[in-house]
């Protein structure tokens, strides 16, 4: 109150004025620099003014109206101006103007006048200053359009020297600031004019012209940005054609044909509640609690159409496939319902070594579980949709395989995987299958404990499926989930659909007594015959070699070997120059075909179930995540056997380096092309000496050699499955001309 009290006191208008505040105000109205001479005058003629003034004064005041008339007739404009102008203004921008109460009454000494005459010579002069800098700036108006028009018409860099030396002359010559700039407070700053009692400011040509450069290069820029990032969106296309997990979320428009308030109160939140569910899309949203073999049918629909062909050479759904004589053309869709680190990288660059985040296993634990089924449900989602089945089905391929995880069906203590909410998309998946007259290869890509100890089992590390503390536990627990699996897909809607039937991917039978795998293996097939299914089933070679399994589960009707051939993840076979890799696929493989796929030299029914043109095991995580490659001799493990820590690209081909080989298939020269297109029709040849082969696989975030979708956009892979200008009976060209080091 203290402080209110003082500051009204100071600006209370009707305080007590000191005596001869009349005449001190008086005194200010003629002798201020600013008064106009009708305010003089009639101060003059003041009677009580006229007694007091003296003659030095009297001399004074016709000196200055002499000279304030000769600038009224010099500026009436601005003469006139300045009479309009309120006095509050006048006194806030002239220092030397004081209110009534500052001014003293006492007489001007002769210095005093002598100053106020001087002050008023000066005043007197700045309507000329005035006039001289708004001609300078109509001069710099003219400079700024001329420089305009450089910048637009691309003249701006041969005139850039002569602009700097009209720009520093113009800057020195602007370095005194009078006339109306002075007069309303302005100071000279960097980059233009600045007023002292506001802070507004004025700014000058040269930060308009910076203006109008910025937004000129923005006119060019964005448009190149545009241009750029569609190409990099498609080359990523190209390099791995995997859609961006970034994007809108599904609009999941069935909901509102649903009630909410209709799914019971034991089924809320769970993976029987659609509104739950991040994606809807083409799911039957109504509730229902049944299930087949203990599995859910919820979200499938009722009705079902097998009337479809995948192209005009193969039968439809629901007619009868010759296999053994019409031969699979398939592909696989990995890396989607079972996580694969090299298939989609991203789900793993953001963690560091250290945290030894390398499987599905390590990563949904770190995730925990809410997360977990968060992300990965927006990756099942996004990474694999209808159209990818629609643009197979257009590629020529019959048969797909889909490679999933036990987790579909269940989790059990201690696990972290996400339970259960992969099994609607892999129903979904059959459908779309369905829809394009595709049939299916399921297969069971991990079973519990892990059966080979690789990342795409889900748990890197020890194999524990028929094997150590808990193999006869995950042995039964694996038995169990074909139960349930045979069982649901045993029901008549699943017959044409589904041509296969796989019972283990890749059991490291190597690793595992061949006689253990082989009567889990039969057990297992009894249990599916029992549950129902007539559909072929398909058994691993587990990486023994075709010639091993001749004579093997002769008692097994309806079953297929299915053997992975690859030469990059081989040390003897990675450093084949690559007229070499060509002969091997023409001649090698398909004598190893032709002798297993007969009971008289071997096994009988044989596919290959993966295979890829990859030249390279350079691809990012595709040998562990944050391991090294074969390629480069960055590959140190425990095991002697398969330790390299030595290059083992071709001899002689110089630095074994995985960059190029990393590189966009737009980057590609014409003969690399050439030879990977007649590498895959090669495989394709040799292969269908059997019954027939899956490439693997469909698509992958930034693996090309590994992705049918992107090999086909890159024109590397035949555009049609059984297009092929090269078929083995050709010589093999020696590539002299392509460089061996990728």
């Amino acid at each position: 109150m203290a402080g209110t009290h003082r500051h009204n006191t100071r600006h209370d208008p009707e305080r007590t004025v000191r005596p001869h505040a009349r005449s001190r105000r008086e005194h200010g109205e003629r002798n201020s620099p600013h008064a106009t001479p009708e305010k003089r005058k009639s101060a003059i003629e003041s009677p009580k003014s006229r007694t007091r003034e003296s003659p030095v004064r009297r001399e004074e005041r016709e000196g200055r109206e002499s000279r304030e008339k000769g600038a009224s007739r010099r500026n009436p404009e601005r003469s006139s101006e300045h009479r309009r102008r309120s006095p509050e203004k006048r006194r806030r921008q002239d220092p030397t103007s004081y209110t009534s109460s500052e001014r003293s009454s006492n007489p001007l000494s002769l210095d005093s006048l002598a100053k106020l005459d001087a002050y008023n010579e000066k005043h007197s002069r700045q309507p000329q200053e005035g006039e001289g800098l708004l001609a300078r700036k109509e001069k710099d108006r003219g400079l700024e359009r001329r420089q305009l028009e450089r910048v637009a018409s691309g003249r701006i860099v041969k005139d850039k020297s002569k602009h700097r030396r009209h720009t520093e002359h113009e800057r020195g010559k602007r370095r005194v600031i009078s006339g109306p700039l002075a007069e309303e407070g302005y100071v000279r700053k960097r980059g233009g004019y600045v007023a002292e009692d506001n802070g507004k400011k004025r700014f000058g040509r040269r930060f308009w012209l910076l203006v109008v450069s910025v937004v000129l290069l923005l006119v060019i820029l964005i448009p190149v940005g545009v241009y750029v990032s569609k190409k990099n969106s498609g080359n990523q296309d190209s390099s791995g054609g995997a859609p961006s997990n970034d994007g809108p979320d599904p609009v999941n428009e069935n909901l509102k044909s649903v009630n909410e308030n209709d799914i019971p109160a034991p089924a809320k939140n769970t993976h029987l509640d659609p509104f739950t569910w991040y994606d809807t899309t083409d799911f039957n949203v109504t509730y229902t609690d049944e299930t087949v073999g203990g599995l859910s049918v919820m979200g499938l629909n009722s009705a079902w159409d097998d009337g479809t062909q995948a192209n005009e050479y193969v039968p439809a759904l629901n007619k009868k496939w010759a296999y053994g004589t019409m031969p699979i053309r398939g592909v696989n869709i990995g890396g989607w319902l079972s996580i694969e680190p090299f298939i989609t990288p991203s789900l793993f660059k953001s963690y560091k070594p250290n945290q030894g985040i390398v499987d599905e296993y390590t990563l949904t634990r770190e995730l925990g579980p809410l997360k977990a089924a968060k992300t990965l449900e927006k990756h099942y989602s996004r990474f694999v949709r209808e159209d990818d089945f629609k643009q197979i089905q257009a590629a020529g391929f019959d048969h797909v395989r889909i490679a999933y995880g036990y987790w579909a069906v269940t989790t059990y203590n201690g696990d972290p995987y996400v339970p259960k909410i992969s099994w609607r998309y892999l129903l979904r998946a059959i459908e779309y299958c369905r829809k394009y007259g595709l049939r299916v290869n399921l297969d069971l890509h991990a079973l519990p404990g892990s059966q080979n100890g690789w990342n795409h089992s889900g748990r890197q590390g020890a194999i524990g499926w028929l094997n150590g503390t808990d193999g006869d536990t995950n042995a039964q627990r694996s038995l169990d989930i074909h139960t349930q699996l045979s069982t649901f897909f045993a029901q008549p809607r699943y017959k044409n659909v589904i041509a296969m039937y796989g019972l283990a991917n890749e059991p490291k039978m190597i690793a595992l007594p061949t006689s253990v795998v082989l009567d889990w293996e039969t057990k297992a097939a009894a249990i599916v015959r029992k549950s129902g299914m007539q559909q072929y089933l398909v058994v691993g070679d587990g990486f023994l070699g075709l010639s091993k399994w001749k004579g093997q589960l002769s008692d097994v009707q309806n079953v297929m070997l299915d053997v992975h051939q690859y030469t990059i993840f081989n040390k003897n076979q990675i450093n084949f120059p690559h007229q070499k890799k060509i002969q091997y696929a023409c001649q090698g493989w398909t004598e190893q075909m032709k002798q297993s796929n007969s009971v008289a030299t071997g096994f009988g029914p044989t596919i290959c179930g993966e295979w890829s043109q990859a030249d390279t095991d350079c691809a990012v995580f595709l040998n562990n995540v944050n391991t090294g490659s074969r390629w480069e001799g960055t590959l140190p493990t425990s095991d002697p056997t398969t330790s390299v820590t030595t290059p083992h690209c071709p001899p002689d081909s110089g630095t074994c380096s995985c960059e190029k080989a990393n590189a966009d298939p737009g980057t590609y020269s014409d003969e690399y092309k050439q030879w990977l297109m007649m590498y895959a029709e090669a495989q394709i040849t040799s292969f269908e000496t059997g019954w027939g082969w899956f490439y693997w696989t469909w698509v992958t975030e930034s693996a090309p050699q590994w992705s049918w979708k992107a090999g086909l956009a890159a024109g590397i892979l035949p555009k049609k499955t059984w297009q092929r200008d090269f078929n083995c009976t050709a010589d093999v060209p020696d590539f002299a001309d392509l460089p061996e080091s990728y």
